[in-house]
């Protein structure tokens, strides 16, 4: 059983200049809580400023678990909505060289203080990343929705990404429909699942998630969908122990 885990990095302040010195001890929380669940999972998924609020580089932070963790899977998520194409480019190879196993393209939530949209399109940019030969260096993912128009992402499968990596899923039913549609073209489906519990509560309403069919059997559920699938990953925001308790299970 494949299984990743999503992590937010820590939080900052706007346009902050943190030193190296304080980048290390913000993510010290960060490396306990890897050390506590790499052995449940295999793999580690590191956000880029959900929601638009700022947060260490998902790039630096998985660059700096891979110095102490050599074997587990590590992907992070790219914003494109405030960077340029020479950023994102400069940012590719750093994940490259700093031993990333994947790169998750994809618009990213405005910030609340700071309206800024560079015009760039994920699948665009995942187009610009291929001519320039990432794609033989590195894994390019683009995001999808749990229930897809697939007339209306014709422009993401055309960008032919590695796979894809759903936004939090409601149904068993959904991912066999995107399985099913985009599987045997050999791109990789990720689902990603949203663990049920009280202290979730909140994000499962913003998300507009109804995890009625699997809040009683949450363990099955991913089982499930890892058998549809191949591979699941794991977004518990608000509940760490919980989610060291179902891996933990699986």
């Amino acid at each position: 059983m494949t299984l990743r885990y999503e992590i937010n990095p820590p939080k900052i302040t706007q346009n902050s200049n943190l030193s190296q010195e304080d980048t290390l001890k913000l993510l010290d929380k960060v490396k306990l809580r890897v050390s506590e669940i790499s052995t449940r999972c295999d793999g580690i998924h590191f956000t880029d400023s959900v929601l638009g609020i700022p947060r260490i580089s998902p790039i630096t932070t998985g660059t700096l678990i891979r110095k102490s963790n050599q074997k587990i899977e590590i992907t992070v998520s790219l914003r494109v909505r405030d960077k340029n194409l020479t950023t994102l480019r400069q940012l590719m190879e750093d994940a490259v060289s700093g031993g990333l196993n994947g790169v998750l393209i994809l618009k990213g939530d405005p910030s609340p203080n700071e309206q800024k949209d560079s015009g760039l399109i994920p699948s665009s940019t995942v187009k610009y990343f291929k001519e320039l030969g990432f794609d033989k260096k590195i894994d390019i993912f683009l995001s999808l929705p749990s229930n897809p128009s697939f007339d209306k992402i014709q422009k993401k499968i055309d960008a032919e990404p590695t796979g894809f990596i759903t936004q939090v899923i409601h149904s068993a039913d959904e991912v066999s429909r995107i399985v099913d549609k985009l599987k045997p073209s050999g791109f990789k489906i990720i689902p990603c699942v949203l663990l049920p519990s009280e202290k979730n509560a909140k994000s499962a309403k913003f998300l507009k998630l109804d995890w009625s069919e699997y809040k009683n059997s949450v363990e099955d559920f991913i089982k499930q969908v890892h058998q549809i699938a191949g591979e699941v990953l794991i977004t518990s925001p608000n509940d760490f122990n919980y989610a060291k308790e179902i891996l933990g299970k699986l």
